[in-house]
């Protein structure tokens, strides 16, 4: 091999001792991993994985679910057969190749190396499958090669804390057709770039390789650096902590997308300073945004110093973006803004089982609304807390929280404790009944933190809120020796107890966190200068027809989902059923919502599977409706209106000076945290 190049990204700031003195307890201990990408057209990277054994007949494991993501997704169904050899000590008369094995399967994500005795090094051999585009897992093909080490690198059993060496192996081929200054690696672990030529046997040319160099502490920071190879745009900006520190970051953009970056560098500045104003400092000396810019794929997925991040390109900012974002514009800055804040809420302060957590086994926890729900809370607010938007801006984004909630019956059925502890076989394992027996904690989690924020200002006479309980939990973790903190129910308790009586917490969270009570938005928001406007014209009677979900399919409508105690689940109408007669006439949107107000019984045709069958459906009366309106609130109507909020400034409804001036005192105290 000839190096033709060697360009180090960072300096390398990994514990791994590279004294002279220690190569004999390194040769013992640390564990090296090849990932070759030569076959990325397939889909397929082939991982070579070295370690001595420190114990007989060794096994190798990997995670079946990521950290922030909770559902097992048994990566290990992508890896085919793994084998492996003994490598032995050469000797002058031999030059024997050593023996392969092939691995034993022990259970769905375990291997075992029978023929391996502690004290030998082994070579381990195998390929994965990689084609996913979520930000879960790895996704290989000739324009990216995307990674989470949880899908890729199996782990020694019991030397998980072993010092850990990674080699990404990128052939020239993968450079074709790219603008090869635009290839880059983003990963938030320190990188070393090789170019080299290895000669091929029986070819007389040069194979041209390119090797991105990785070392991690251990295993477990291993998994916490996803990484990237692509034609990536890329910026950098600083960012200074209370102490004139400076927290350098950098966002690699990848996928066909026109974005105008000179804006996004100025919003996400914006966004990422007022975190730090806030917090005081971060959890770390560097931060990595890694994006992906696709059709219609969202998401994004939180690590110790980086965010991977998948958008629809439509909402990254235009090269003409308005002072005031776009609606989708301000989507992917609040999806940057909701995976920062985890570096400091969940990366930082954790549920208690997500500190020394087996990735094998589920964690159950009560409290993902705590560390979900704040986040998606907070991460709007900051928003207009930064000065990207406006407060008219932020009250439409919190009304579309409040009316995603109203518009989930299951909020009567499941708390959002609940919620937390059932994510591993309900949250992502969503089906037509999911609206109706749960709730999710994303969604009723941001809301429970509104109301927590509104009642801390309230007892404190203005002086505490949430974003202080937050504060508080990140003081403790950095006082402890990781840097880092578990937290229960109990310690909720004990910390929110120094901003409110300990009593009201209780009552709080015996009735909506772990009851499932109507939350008391209304009245909070009302009491902080907030006008609630209910669109009747906007009823979820006009888009929930029935209360069924459906679409026009060439079959006729596609039912997809029935609202429990609706006018179609009375009738028999389930989902899956296809509706292809209403009234003797073909079914289609059109005619089923004119339908709506009919107060006669209506015939219906349907299949369901194979099946035709016939259904009378007897929708309300006028009266009924009305009756309906006027006697039950807002919140506790079925289907409910959708709700708009504004400030109260201004506001001519309201009936005294005293009165206005109490309301918008209210909202300037709520909404100007970083004014206190």
């Amino acid at each position: 091999m000839t190096a033709f190049a060697n360009t180090t990204t960072k300096q390398p700031t990994s514990n791994v001792s590279t004294n002279h003195d220690d190569t004999k307890a390194k040769t013992i201990t640390d564990i090296s991993y090849q990932f070759d990408f030569a076959r990325f057209y397939e889909h397929l990277v082939d991982v070579s994985l070295s370690f001595t054994a420190v114990s007989d007949a060794p096994q190798l494991w990997l995670p079946a679910w990521i950290p922030g993501s909770y559902l097992m997704r048994e990566f290990a169904r992508n890896i085919t057969a793994v084998h492996y050899q003994v490598v032995e000590a050469p000797t002058a008369d031999s030059d024997k190749q050593p023996a392969t094995y092939r691995a034993q399967k022990i259970d769905k994500n375990t291997w075992q190396l029978p023929a391996v005795q502690a004290g030998q090094t082994v070579i381990v051999e195998y390929e994965v499958y990689c084609y996913d585009l979520s930000v879960r897992t790895a996704y290989v093909d000739q324009q990216r090669l995307y990674g989470n080490f949880t899908s890729l690198a199996l782990a020694v059993e019991g030397q998980e804390q072993s010092p850990v060496h990674v080699s990404l192996i990128v052939p020239e081929t993968f450079f074709a057709d790219k603008e090869s200054s635009k290839v880059l690696l983003a990963c938030g672990l320190d990188t070393t770039h090789l170019q080299i030529d290895q000669q091929q046997k029986g070819r007389q040319q040069a194979n041209r390789q390119h090797i991105y160099k990785l070392q991690a502490a251990n295993y477990h920071e291993l998994i916490d650096y996803p990484f990237e190879i692509a034609e990536q745009e890329k910026f950098d900006f600083i960012i200074h902590d209370n102490e004139h520190q400076t927290l350098h970051h950098s966002f690699y953009l990848s996928g066909k997308q026109n974005a105008n970056l000179g804006r996004l560098q100025q919003d996400i500045t914006q966004i990422c300073q007022t975190y730090v104003d806030w917090l005081g400092d971060a959890p770390f000396d560097d931060y990595t945004f890694m994006t992906f810019a696709s059709g219609q794929d969202y998401g994004g997925l939180e690590h110790i110093n980086s965010t991977s991040l998948i958008t629809p390109r439509n909402d990254l900012p235009s090269t003409n973006e308005p002072k005031l974002p776009s609606t989708d514009y301000q989507r992917f800055l609040g999806l940057c803004s909701h995976e920062y804040f985890h570096s400091w809420w969940v990366k930082t302060v954790r549920p208690d089982v997500m500190i020394d957590v087996d990735l094998r086994r589920e964690a159950f926890t009560p409290l993902l609304w705590v560390f979900e729900g704040f986040t998606s809370y907070i991460d709007d607010f900051m928003l207009q807390a930064s000065g990207v938007i406006d407060k008219a801006n932020y009250l439409r984004l919190l009304a579309e929280q409040i009316n995603r909630y109203y518009q989930t019956p299951g909020r009567g059925n499941q708390s959002v404790a609940e919620s937390s502890f059932d994510a591993w076989i309900k949250l992502y394992r969503t089906d037509e009944n999911t609206g109706n027996a749960g709730i999710s904690y994303y969604n009723k989690g941001a809301l429970v933190a509104l109301c927590l924020d509104l009642i801390l200002l309230k007892n404190s006479d203005s002086r505490y809120r949430l974003f202080d309980v937050v504060k508080a939990f990140y003081t403790q973790a950095k006082q402890n020796d990781s840097k880092r903190i578990g937290i229960s129910s109990a310690d909720m308790g004990s910390v929110i107890e120094q901003f409110m009586p300990l009593a009201e917490w209780e009552d709080f969270e015996r009735r909506y966190v772990n009851g499932v009570e109507e939350l008391p938005i209304e009245a909070l928001l009302v009491a902080n200068g907030v006008k609630i406007q209910a669109n009747t014209k906007e009823t979820a009677d006009k888009h929930v027809p029935w209360g069924m979900r459906c679409n026009e399919t060439p079959a006729g409508l596609k039912v997809n989902r029935v609202m429990r105690d609706s006018i179609a689940a009375k009738a028999g109408i389930s989902a899956h059923d296809v509706v292809i007669a209403i009234d003797g006439i073909k079914a289609d949107t059109k005619q089923l919502t004119a339908l709506v107000n009919k107060a006669h019984p209506v015939e219906c045709y349907l299949f369901r599977r194979d099946e035709l069958m016939c259904v009378q459906v007897q929708p309300e009366t006028t009266n009924k409706v009305k009756q309906r309106d006027e006697t039950t609130s807002m919140t506790g109507a079925v289907p409910p209106h959708k709700v708009s909020l504004r400030l109260a400034k201004g506001d001519k409804t309201l009936e005294n000076d005293n009165e206005q001036l109490k309301g918008e005192a209210g909202w300037e105290t709520w909404l100007n945290v970083m004014k206190r």
